[in-house]
């Protein structure tokens, strides 16, 4: 039947009954039958596919005989249709499946979207919902309905979440265009313009152009096809465009071009638009990944496994520890083995792939609008296309941009478009792949990278190299530690943010459906009051933006809620990688435990432990902290939530009716799923027994000032963050508010407008994150802006006045910090300096290259080598965390590149060319990142020792979360770990690492001439030695400046070192230009001897151009070309407090 011979077609009935043969008889049967050419489940179902037969009218067959049948007959084509990536199908088969059973889904929820007589609604007439939350729901249904059919099948139901979004997308198009053909007809309303409608029309006729394109440039290219050895000999090669057009099918290609165009709409301060560059490199990177996507998918890969618990030895043996890289490699190795992966693209390649899809769509893409003639009233219509290209000017520079046809961007503005994202990485339903390398983990079908960097070839290098070494296995078990940890959604707080949605009112951060603050009043004499039309602009503009956010936030919560709603009942995962500090991140960006308090609040474990004795009294702790008061001792804590046991209960049991206790905490989401927690537990009849899943959190005291006082000893700043022992924790963000009401009292008296406006109001809250920030180095304008931010969420004060009083509070604020924390500034003046000094430097086998004179120019004058000196300095600072991870700061200023594209000349930055560094942001970066990277560590080591000793561990940078009856060995892992890695000299390993590492790197003389560099040069004790001669000529030059840090010996080896010199003994000239020879004819030590260049035209052109030059500026060419050591002018380490880092164990609020 199936080939066609005998003339007889297969119907529903043969596939029924073939399908019913093989459950009878198949090789893993009770009563198998081996039949050569059995029909599997999965060919069947291809083939009843392609004859266009539903799988509903075979499993509805008469043929079948009993449910049991047709069940069992639903589960093998269920299973068939993920392996073909068939979602429709597997939908399809979930329906039917709820159809015959005639039982209600357990997992359904229980709360419906209704009106105000009561009736129920569809959610999507309730309010506008935007289109890619329709798009994820279209997801999420498939993969709700794929557990009724595979319920314990968790496998095949992950592969079908990450199947490709696109594919789901471009069925909601083809649906929603058949609904407005059939609706439409005869109704006026119903013809409105659409963006579906357009959208679906575009995507028809950009996949026709595309089958066109693409066949017109596979045909042109093989007319100028140039054989390869011809492309080597002339080192030219012919980019071809056709291959990678030809990976993707034309359907997915126009469908990723409009959903990626669409998405970048109002993107890169470019209203109603995109930039040209972002949009081609967006569109050609969409492709290479989902490309990329489908090879694995295609060669359906064996994913490795997790090691026994019987077989694990713990992570930080030897033996373990090899055994773990052994296992990595083994299995990273197999996995190459069975992959057929590309290389990585080029941006050029990104570009070019982008903008031959982006121009057709320009080309293909138009709307038809329409408009009234006001002299004759006559309606005309007109084809216009949705997309244009045009420039306009940013900051001085002519920019490209692709702009959307006003009627467009009205639609997508109504349709939300932008607040959204692709519903690509959600949550998985088995546990993550095992990190294997760099890029090789997480997802089982997605390629997901280990870290993430912003087109950092240097990084990523780095960690290769390291990887291959085997010398981050500890933080590769540590991602796997954390994505291993099991999830729930929360059910009881499901319900209650459901109907606290349906009802859309506001309530703890939900948003509501219609904004609901009033509209400023336009004042009447706006027009003759200048300062009255200032107040009512600045409120207007504050207005709107709270209204804009308003819309933006209802859509982040819906996002939530839809997630969250799919995975009901579900044990789901959360795969995780790293920032480039180390700092770990969930990777499923939308519903996740690092994100809000709604988020926090519907997720808990998905393993439960008895809560015993302390679990319970750590429950009441947990409760207490959450609802605010956390600043009292633990036995006030748990007597605070005895007084309130009434509100618990009541909040608990009518959260919404009764007396909304719970609304009034800092975390209400949490707070209300503890006090649920809380009663459920002292109303189970044994509270110690009580099975609870619920996350209790462990949090620092101002992590980074713990860190800071461990590196120095500082016995002052460890008191302030409870790295001491106290009877009650120390609060020192309270204290910098009582400093700072103290100071306003005084300015009150002397009549300061700010001050009488702010007197009462600076709480602990206002100044938290700027008291938080100081130790990372946040600025003037960074604390001002913290603090505004603080202000405007009060709203008792005008807003209009909000700038004017933060800039006030800002100097108040930072004033008051600076004395309390002398200990941590020393320390991160240190790293600043070190910092400063690195990206200075130049490697010593640079230098010649540096002090070369570019050819053929044309003009004297000494700028010339200065501006290649700079160009030669590109050392980015470089460290290794404890835990052997490299990190490389990404901080350059990169060099675009022009790329002539058929849709206008584009000009991108490519992250592999050689770039130099931005001095002024490697310094100011590094310390927060240093300190970044020491927390990170500590909670790696944290993670991996709970891991080792069973307990189940989640967390937020510096929250720790584990079971309740698990915190206080968590409590003891979190102190044996700190002291751990600060018993270890951090600081003087990383003053050996960056001697080791820029051994050989010096610095130009030159760049040490500021003033204020010179200045915290000498006050780190930095000193260089010069001999006499060389202080002489440096005096005599007029550089008295660096006398301040400079020795005069002629006895000890000088640091400063005269390149030039070492280049002339080195190169044979016509004319010896007179040396400056050391004393007593001793060598200078420092001195690079260039090895292979017994014949440098090039430096002679420089000494040449030099002497040219010498009369344009003759104070800088005496500095040209002298260095000095790198090694020499680091800072000394600070000097180091005497706080034992040992005292933290018996410190009970270190982590509380």
């Amino acid at each position: 039947m199936e080939k066609g011979a005998e003339k007889v077609y297969a119907t529903a009935s043969t596939y029924a009954i073939m399908l019913l043969a093989w459950r009878r008889f198949n090789p893993e049967s009770d009563t198998p039958v081996h039949f050569s050419n059995m029909p599997n489940p999965t060919t069947l179902l291809s083939n009843l596919i392609e004859r266009d037969i539903s799988p509903t009218l075979v499993v509805a067959d008469h043929v079948l005989s009993s449910s049991e049948e047709a069940s069992d007959i639903i589960k093998l084509l269920s299973k068939a249709a993920v392996e073909l990536n068939l979602p429709r199908v597997l939908a399809e088969l979930g329906q039917a499946e709820s159809l015959g059973s005639h039982v209600p889904d357990p997992l359904t929820p229980s709360e419906e979207i209704v009106d105000e007589d009561g009736n129920v609604i569809p959610a999507q007439a309730q309010e506008e919902v935007p289109f890619n939350l329709n798009n994820l729901r279209n997801h999420l249904a498939q993969v709700t309905l794929a557990r009724r059919v595979l319920p314990e099948d968790l496998a095949s139901r992950q592969k079908l979440l990450e199947e490709s979004v696109y594919d789901v997308a471009v069925e909601r198009l083809r649906h929603e265009a058949k609904l407005f053909d059939e609706l439409g007809l005869g109704n006026r309303e119903l013809h409105r313009v659409d963006l579906q409608k357009w959208m679906w029309d575009w995507h028809q006729k950009l996949k026709a152009r595309l089958e066109a394109e693409i066949k017109e440039i596979i045909a042109a290219e093989a007319k100028i096809d140039i054989p390869i050895d011809h492309q080597l000999a002339t080192n030219k090669k012919v980019p071809r465009m056709a291959p990678f057009l030809s990976l993707v099918k034309p359907e997915k290609l126009s469908l990723i071009t409009i959903l990626e165009i669409m998405r970048l709409q109002g993107s890169g301060g470019v209203s109603d638009g995109m930039k040209t560059a972002r949009a081609l490199l967006t569109v050609g990177r969409a492709i290479e990944n989902e490309y990329k996507a489908e090879m694995c998918k295609r060669n359906n890969i064996a994913i490795p496994s997790h090691a026994r618990p019987n077989e694990f030895t713990g992570y930080f043996t030897g033996l373990g520890y090899r055994d773990l890289h052994a296992r990595r490699v083994t299995a990273a190795k197999y996995m190459e083995d069975s992959e057929d992966w590309t290389s990585e693209w080029t941006q050029l390649l990104r570009v070019r792939v982008g903008s031959i899809l982006v121009d057709c769509l320009m080309d293909s893409a138009t709307i038809e609008r329409t408009a009234v003639d006001k002299r004759t009233n006559e309606e005309i219509k007109e084809n216009q296309p949705a997309f244009y290209h045009a420039y306009e000017y940013v900051r001085g520079q002519k920019l490209g941009v692709i702009r959307l046809n006003p009627v467009v961007s009205e639609r997508i503005a109504k349709d939300g478009l932008r607040e959204t994202l692709h519903p690509r990485h959600l949550p998985m339903l088995v546990k993550p792949k095992p990190w294997l390398n760099h890029d090789q983990g997480g997802y089982l079908y997605n390629r997901s990278a280990a870290m993430r960097f912003k087109d950092c070839q240097e990084q990523q290098t780095y960690l290769e190299h390291a990887s291959a070494l085997g010398n981050v296995e500890l933080v590769y078990a540590g991602l796997d530690v954390l994505g291993s940890t099991p999830w729930k959604v929360n059910r009881n707080i499901f319900d209650v943010v459901l109907k606290v949605w349906n009802s859309g009112d506001r309530l703890c951060k939900i948003p509501p459906a219609v904004f609901d603050q009033p509209e400023p009043e336009k004042p009447p004499n706006m027009n003759a009051d200048i300062k009255a039309k200032s107040v009512y602009g600045t409120r207007l503009k504050a207005f709107m933006q709270e209204r804009a956010n308003n819309h933006s936030d209802r859509c982040s919560v819906n996002y939530k809620i839809e997630i969250a709603r799919a995975f009901l009942g579900d044990t789901m995962y959360l795969p995780h990688n790293l920032d480039f500090r180390g700092r770990a991140y969930p990777i499923p960006p939308h519903f996740n435990h690092i994100g809000d308090d709604l988020s926090r609040g519907l997720l808990m474990f998905g393993d439960a432990q008895p809560l015993g004795e302390q679990g319970l009294r750590w429950l009441k702790i947990h409760l207490a902290n959450l609802y605010g008061f956390d600043k009292g001792n633990f036995d006030e804590r748990v007597k605070f939530v005895m007084d309130h046991l009434e509100n618990v209960y009541d909040s608990a049991e009518k959260p919404l009716d009764g007396s909304r206790w719970w609304t009034k905490a800092d975390d209400p989401w949490q707070c209300l799923a503890t006090c649920m927690e809380l009663r459920a537990a002292l109303e189970s009849g044994d509270p110690h027994s009580y099975m609870s899943s619920l996350p209790v959190h462990q949090d620092g005291t101002c992590n980074g000032l713990q860190h800071y006082a461990a590196l120095g000893g500082d016995v002052k700043g460890a008191a302030q963050v409870n790295l001491s022992v106290t009877d009650r924790p120390s609060d020192v963000y309270t204290y910098v508010a009582n400093m700072v009401e103290k100071l306003l009292e005084e300015d009150v008296k002397k009549g300061d407008k700010y001050a009488s406006m702010l007197a009462g109001r600076v709480s602990r809250k206002v100044v938290k994150q700027t008291v938080m920030t100081t130790v990372y180095g946040v600025t003037y304008i960074g604390a001002r802006e913290q603090i505004e931010k603080q202000l405007k969420d009060r709203k008792d004060i005008p807003e209009e006045e909000c700038w004017g009083a933060s800039a006030y509070l800002a100097k108040k604020v930072l004033s008051c910090i600076g004395d309390l924390f002398s200990g941590a500034k020393s320390i991160q003046v240190w790293l600043n300096l070190c910092a400063r000094l690195i990206s200075k430097s130049i490697p010593a086998e640079r230098v010649p290259d540096a002090l070369q004179s570019p050819k053929g120019r044309k003009r004297n004058g000494s700028s010339l080598p200065r501006n290649r000196i700079r160009k030669e300095q590109m050392s980015s600072v470089v460290w290794t965390t404890p835990l052997g991870l490299p990190i490389v700061q990404p901080y350059r200023k990169t060099k675009r590149k022009q790329v002539m594209t058929a849709i206008q000349s584009v000009f991108i930055s490519d992250p592999n060319a050689p770039a130099e560094v931005n001095a002024v942001k490697q310094a100011s970066a590094f310390p927060p990142n240093f300190i970044h990277s020491l927390d990170a560590t500590h909670m790696m080591l944290t993670a991996l020792e709970c891991r080792t000793q069973g307990l189940t561990f989640a967390s937020v940078h510096d929250s720790y979360w584990t079971h309740a009856s698990s915190i206080d060995k968590m409590s003891e892992i979190i102190r044996d770990t700190f002291i751990a890695l600060h018993s270890s000299d951090v600081l003087e390993k990383l003053a050996t690492e960056f001697r080791t590492r820029y051994a050989s790197h010096k610095v130009p003389l030159a760049s040490l001439r500021s003033g204020k560099l010179l200045k915290n040069l000498q006050t780190a004790g930095v000193r260089i030695v010069a001999s006499t001669e060389q202080a002489a000529a440096l005096r005599e030059g007029g550089f008295t400046s660096f006398d301040s840090i400079m020795d005069v010996s002629d006895v000890e080896a000088g640091s400063i070192a005269q390149m030039s010199q070492a280049l002339e003994a080195e190169t044979p000239k016509p004319v010896e230009p007179k040396p400056t020879p050391g004393k007593r004819g001793r060598p200078i030590k420092n001195v690079i001897i260039v090895e292979g260049k017994k014949d440098s035209p090039s430096v002679t052109e420089h000494e040449e151009g030099e002497e040219d030059g010498v009369g344009e500026d003759d104070a800088d060419s005496l500095l040209a070309d002298k260095f000095v050591d790198l090694s020499a002018v680091l800072p000394p380490l600070p000097k180091k407090g005497d706080f034992d880092v040992e005292t933290i164990k018996k410190s009970q609020y270190f982590f509380s």
